[in-house]
């Protein structure tokens, strides 16, 4: 739903089909002006989302947020899949904004919600695999777009519409799942639902060792009560978690992904590939994508948090660079397009197996249970803002720096890894009070036991 490129043209033509039907016309200004507005309603709506995220989960917990949260999702979905049939572009803008709000609310309160379940020696792995399905629903909504099959003028409407499916799915399986015992022990004071969600959870009787961490981290919490986002900013003891989640979510965004996608098809039709095949091509790489996150699921315990960002952040950085030298050099080189090609796939993996699915891992782990929450909504605004200024800013920085702009986000990717390199410690098989520890050295305060 994201990513609307592949069916630009049919819906455009649409728009001016529905201006024609209504005895008006419309100016090339004002359709580059409605398209833009469809595709920037997405990341806008998923700002709005972040910042609801804060208030649900703390009053309705994690599981009844994602229950309500569907909402956002079949509602919208049903509109857009009906905007052929009562030909209005309006509807699909508006249906924008809300599945926006959907993915802004279920990016942070998923990994949240999974990362309070595992158990710690698979945390990471499992706060992966919310990454994982947003690679796989990319891949799928790349499949179905084929011109074959939804991606044309008769089935875009079809494919809008799908993207209610999978919250129906949720809305039906979700309530046999249990909710988090953190949220149940720390938040609400239910220690025997915790108690049983988590023995659901692991599968046996004895969970004693884990209640007696989450007890401890009550306790360590207690004076702090409940954080706002106020709080957050103006807490000593939470400075550089916070600084950190900012600057991996910045980085995530800014570091050229979206460019990267925007920019594939004309690298791709530079090479030699015919504008039908393109869209195969696609496919390939969103199926790296998701290879590359099924992988990163399995080594994350493994190489810890750090190591993947700092490796992928490295790649993203290097395939920046080639691939501004081999798009200034494909005129006077014939193989250079080929290289091109190359850097696209490289950027895709150093992506996949870093940048994209770790920050929420991090966000997850470096902040407890009472500023959690006030955290993912911090993390989830900033995400949603560079992914915003990302759509809006690159036309035109490419307008004018052309393939140089490539090096703006090399840039930003070397800046960000120092950043990591620095500053953000492995937190690989600790406990949340054991991570509390480590960045309370670095804000020089004590974290009460």
């Amino acid at each position: 739903m994201e990513n609307l490129g592949e069916r630009k043209g049919d819906m455009k033509s649409f728009y001016i089909s529905v201006f024609e039907s209504r005895n008006s016309t419309v100016t090339n200004n004002m359709l580059t002006l409605l398209w833009s507005l469809t595709v920037s309603m997405y990341p806008l709506g998923g700002f709005f989302g972040s910042l609801m995220v804060a208030p649900l989960v703390n009053n309705f917990g994690r599981k009844g947020t994602l229950l309500f949260n569907n909402i956002f999702s079949i509602g919208p979905a049903i509109m857009m899949g009906v905007s052929g049939v009562l030909g209005s572009f309006e509807i699909i803008v508006v249906g924008r904004f809300f599945v926006g709000i959907c993915a802004g609310i279920s990016s942070n309160v998923v990994p949240m919600y999974l990362g309070e379940l595992a158990p710690r020696n698979l945390r990471g792995a499992i706060g992966i695999v919310p990454q994982l399905f947003i690679t796989i629903g990319i891949l799928t909504a790349q499949v179905f777009g084929i011109r074959n099959i939804l991606g044309n003028a008769e089935g875009w409407p079809i494919l809008l519409g799908l993207t209610g499916v999978p919250a129906l799915l949720e809305l039906l399986l979700l309530p046999f799942c249990p909710e988090s015992p953190r949220y149940m022990l720390i938040q609400r004071g239910d220690d025997n639902n915790a108690r049983t969600a988590l023995q659901r959870l692991r599968g046996w009787k004895d969970v004693e060792e884990e209640m007696t961490e989450m007890r401890l981290e009550e306790q360590s919490e207690r004076a702090e009560g409940q954080l706002s986002v106020l709080k957050l900013f103006i807490f000593r003891s939470l400075r550089w978690q916070l600084l950190s989640i900012i600057i991996i979510n910045m980085g995530q965004q800014l570091s050229g992904v979206n460019a990267i996608y925007y920019y594939a098809d004309n690298i791709f039709s530079s090479a030699g590939v015919k504008e039908n095949h393109i869209q195969y091509v696609t496919v390939g790489t969103g199926s790296v994508n998701v290879l590359m996150t099924i992988a990163a699921v399995f080594i994350v315990e493994a190489s810890g948090r750090k190591l993947l960002l700092l490796i992928g952040f490295a790649i993203c950085c290097i395939a920046c660079v080639i691939l501004t030298v081999a798009l200034r050099l494909q005129e006077s080189l014939q193989w250079m397009p080929y290289v091109s090609i190359a850097c696209v796939i490289i950027y895709v993996i150093g992506h996949a197996i870093g940048p994209s699915p770790i920050p929420t891992v991090i966000t997850t782990e470096i902040f407890r249970q009472s500023s959690r929450p006030a955290a993912f909504m911090v993390a989830g605004s900033v995400h949603w803002l560079s992914n915003f200024t990302i759509g809006l800013v690159f036309p035109f920085l490419e307008k004018n720096l052309g393939a140089f702009s490539f090096i703006v986000f090399a840039g930003i990717c070397l800046a960000t890894l120092i950043y990591i390199w620095v500053d953000i410690p492995e937190t690989k098989g600790a406990t949340f009070l054991e991570i509390s520890k480590l960045f309370a050295k670095r804000n020089k305060v004590e974290i009460a036991i």
